[in-house]
């Protein structure tokens, strides 16, 4: 099972998938699940975050769908009103602008040295350190948005289940075959849900490890 995309939401009836993908394709299905009835508790989440979604299911399925997709498509027209305008101003030609800004740095003579004595000199030099330090934590980040989003809903889907909290502490401690032994017993939907969510907590100490030998 592949990693969560981006706008993705998953529903469950108690520990079988029901549906997965955009949110209004998954009230549709959570409605009709429920207009079926039975004991099964339904349960959906937010993919990125692992957070539970109440749904408000009244009304008819086509209510129910475009009720959730204008929720979507609101969520992307303020994330479009909070991007950068692009082509702000027209380019003249020439050379183009870095935008860089110049600030006063304090350093030790021996770093000034060391820097100086750099390819490409002092900034270049600086500007290639930080980038590689941002890098960094940003896998960092995302190892911790995957680590938790994968135990809210282990949490929710099976907190109960036997390995539950020796699974928790191998996905914490950033051990995804003791994590995925623990819960490889678990029902099928239930295991391939966590297993997707909880990828990244376990990638990002490789990519972290990895930036870190390129930058020494």
């Amino acid at each position: 099972m592949n990693p969560a995309p981006a706008l993705a939401y998953t529903a469950f009836a108690g520990q079988r998938l029901l549906a997965r993908g955009r949110l209004a394709e998954v009230a549709v299905a959570v409605h009709a699940a429920a207009a079926r009835g039975g004991d099964a508790e339904l349960l959906v989440f937010d993919d990125r975050t692992g957070q539970q979604v109440d749904l408000h299911l009244g009304g008819d399925a086509d209510a129910v769908a475009e009720r959730y997709r204008e929720s979507v498509d609101q969520s992307a027209a303020d994330a479009a009103d909070d991007a950068p305008p692009e082509n702000e101003a027209p380019r003249g030609r020439g050379r183009p602008r870095l935008g860089v800004t110049a600030r006063e740095v304090t350093l030790l003579p021996r770093q000034w040295d060391w820097l100086a004595a750099q390819p490409g000199g002092a900034s270049v030099t600086l500007r290639k350190l930080i980038d590689q330090a941002r890098k960094r934590g940003e896998a960092g980040t995302r190892q911790r948005l995957a680590r938790e989003a994968a135990y809210r809903c282990l949490n929710a889907l099976a907190g109960n289940a036997a390995g539950a909290e020796e699974a928790t502490r191998a996905l914490f401690a950033g051990d995804r075959d003791g994590f995925a032994d623990r819960i490889d017993a678990w029902p099928a939907d239930v295991r391939d849900y966590l297993l997707a969510l909880a990828d990244g907590a376990f990638s990002g100490a490789d990519d972290e490890s990895e930036s870190g030998a390129t930058a020494a």
